[in-house]
């Protein structure tokens, strides 16, 4: 059996490392623990704020626990770095418990990716901040981020 490729695949250029961070925030943006978890390698290690997660089964289980408590997530990703297999982003998204607080959380995330483009390693580093639903900043219907909508700069964040 083959593995799938997931283009583009390393070595990355700046516009490859790009495209690849916009189709990672369009994939977590629908909220899909079982497509996204097929953007990782079958091995893949993660670590999550203070949480280990190794595999596919691991990652979709995680994710599953993740969207069923940030509810109404928006998450926007941008290009920090890159080599020819790593790539550095920095992110925010918004989402509120089931109680209705809104919180922004901002990160750091670190990918490695195998030679077919599935990604390997990701560790993650992530803050909340409470905040209240009128300081939203994303505002788009649930889903991918519109092409117009501005970027992490282009939001001051």
């Amino acid at each position: 059996m083959t593995t799938p490729t997931r283009p583009p695949v390393p070595p990355f250029t700046r516009e490859s490392a790009m495209e690849k961070v916009r189709l990672a925030e369009d994939g977590w943006n629908t909220r899909d623990p079982g497509k996204v978890a097929l953007a990782y390698s079958a091995d893949s290690r993660w670590r999550n704020r203070a949480e280990f997660v190794a595999g596919r089964e691991a990652i979709v289980a995680f994710l599953s626990r993740k969207w069923a408590r940030e509810l109404d997530y928006r998450l926007v990703k941008e290009l920090w770095a890159h080599t020819d297999h790593r790539i550095a982003v920095r992110f925010a998204y918004e989402w509120h418990d089931d109680s209705g607080q809104w919180y922004r959380s901002y990160g750091n995330e670190n990918w490695e990716f195998d030679a077919d483009g599935l990604m390997r390693a990701r560790h993650a580093c992530i803050n909340d901040l409470p905040i209240q639903e009128s300081a939203r900043l994303y505002h788009w219907p649930l889903g991918r981020r519109p092409d117009g909508h501005p970027g992490l700069t282009d939001l001051g964040l």
